[in-house]
């Protein structure tokens, strides 16, 4: 790779480096919104909500064509965080 692309290569990473910093900083607010969520759950099966899951991911579409985003990112990106939380949930669910 010649110097001058390997300039713009590091300055795209920087770039990336900082919306990764972004990311992290909007996952922590949706950890927080997940733990009072998980305050309000009852029952371990109350976890997992399949209808919900189900509206999220055909939104996460439709607003995926609107932008002009891959909507195959944006649905595994979406199904892992999905995944992530309800593990996370299970973990830190305490029965009242």
């Amino acid at each position: 790779m010649s110097p001058d692309k390997l300039k713009k290569l590091e300055i795209i990473r920087n770039k990336l480096d900082t919306l990764d910093n972004s990311l992290i900083k909007l996952i922590k607010k949706r950890t927080l919104l997940v733990n009072e969520v998980l305050k309000l759950k009852k029952f371990k099966n109350q976890i997992v909500d399949n209808k919900r899951i189900n509206k999220i991911l055909s939104q996460i579409r439709k607003k995926s064509i609107k932008n002009k985003i891959d909507p195959k990112i944006t649905k595994k990106i979406w199904i892992n965080m999905i995944r992530a939380y309800i593990d996370y949930e299970r973990r830190n669910f305490k029965k009242k």
